[in-house]
């Protein structure tokens, strides 16, 4: 089991559409990622079945969480229960920082 994950040493995955992700400490029953948004960027309206916390670390995001649509910035944090549809508009470029339970197994795919 690793116990250690060096930002240095993870290569971040372009997205498209100015995001890139890094996953970060991760296990079969928890995942951290750290994903980057140029402003403009959009994370597309989705669902999915994990539990997911998101924490702004920087910028400003436009979130739309089962229908509702907050502004939030560097220091608040978001709750994504399984299958509500959610996404996001960046308004200032930032960074998000996503935990998901159980670990998204596509993000470890090549």
């Amino acid at each position: 089991m690793q116990n250690f994950f060096f930002i240095n040493d993870i290569e971040p995955k372009d997205l498209g559409g100015g995001v890139t992700r890094r996953v970060l400490a991760h296990n079969k029953d928890l995942m951290v990622c750290l994903l980057h948004f140029d402003k403009g960027a959009v994370g597309s309206l989705h669902h999915h079945p994990h539990t997911q916390c998101t924490f702004i670390k920087s910028g400003a995001f436009e979130f739309t969480i089962d229908g509702v649509t907050k502004v939030v910035r560097a220091g608040d944090t978001l709750y994504k229960q399984p299958e509500v549809v959610h996404g996001c508009v960046c308004l200032e470029e930032g960074e998000l920082i996503d935990i998901f339970t159980p670990q998204r197994e596509e993000f470890l795919e090549a």
